[in-house]
């Protein structure tokens, strides 16, 4: 699990309780390494992830810790590690963000963009709002329309990529999927029982 608030374990506690009742379900017991985003370099990475079967960056906001979450994705990208986002880390595998007009890695050539300024909605969504169009098998046994939890002021646009949709302000992409790499922009460890399911998909799927 790669974060910038390790250190404050509570911050990931639905997190990390998630991934351990998902490993029980798949009969198998999951060990996290808890890894600071501040620390990862191109000159670490290596040994730090020597031993990891799967990498989990944690959702986050502002600068802080962004240059070692991207250094994390590229190597998984790399080394072919099964690879899990969250919000962020979901943004930072498209090719650009107009949020802080930021270059991101371009493993989806997809940009991320600011909602819009629209009439009845709060930007940031904050909430739940209903997931369509799943593919894949991180959504197997997940019905469609399901209900997730979103908090985020920037999306991606729908694209051939998407394995999850949602509509607010506009139809947009809210999981993508691509090789090793799967992201979701909605939070499944705050999403009760059918984000309890994504989880275990992912740790259960071959990779």
């Amino acid at each position: 699990l790669v974060g910038k608030y390790v250190e404050l374990k509570e911050s990931y506690k639905s997190i990390a309780e998630a991934f351990i009742h998902a490993g029980a379900i798949n009969d198998c017991k999951v060990k996290l390494e808890w890894i600071h985003s501040d620390g990862l370099t191109d000159d670490n990475i290596a040994e730090t992830f020597k031993n990891l079967k799967g990498v989990l960056v944690a959702p986050g906001f502002g600068n802080r810790g962004i240059e070692g979450k991207i250094t994390a994705i590229k190597y998984a990208r790399e080394h072919n590690i099964p690879f899990f986002g969250i919000c962020l880390g979901m943004q930072l595998m498209c090719s650009h963000s107009e949020e802080n007009d930021t270059p991101c890695l371009g493993i989806f050539d997809e940009k991320v963009k600011c909602f819009p300024d629209t009439a009845g909605f709060k930007i940031p969504q904050i909430g739940w709002n209903n997931i369509f169009g799943l593919k894949t098998h991180l959504f197997s046994g997940i019905s469609e329309n399901a209900y997730m939890y979103f908090v985020h002021g920037y999306y991606v646009e729908s694209c051939q990529s998407a394995i999850a949709k949602t509509d607010y302000i506009a139809e947009y992409s809210s999981a993508l999927h691509k090789n090793n790499f799967y992201a979701v922009q909605f939070h499944p460890e705050k999403s009760g029982e059918v984000g309890q399911k994504i989880l275990e998909n992912f740790i259960k799927g071959e990779y």
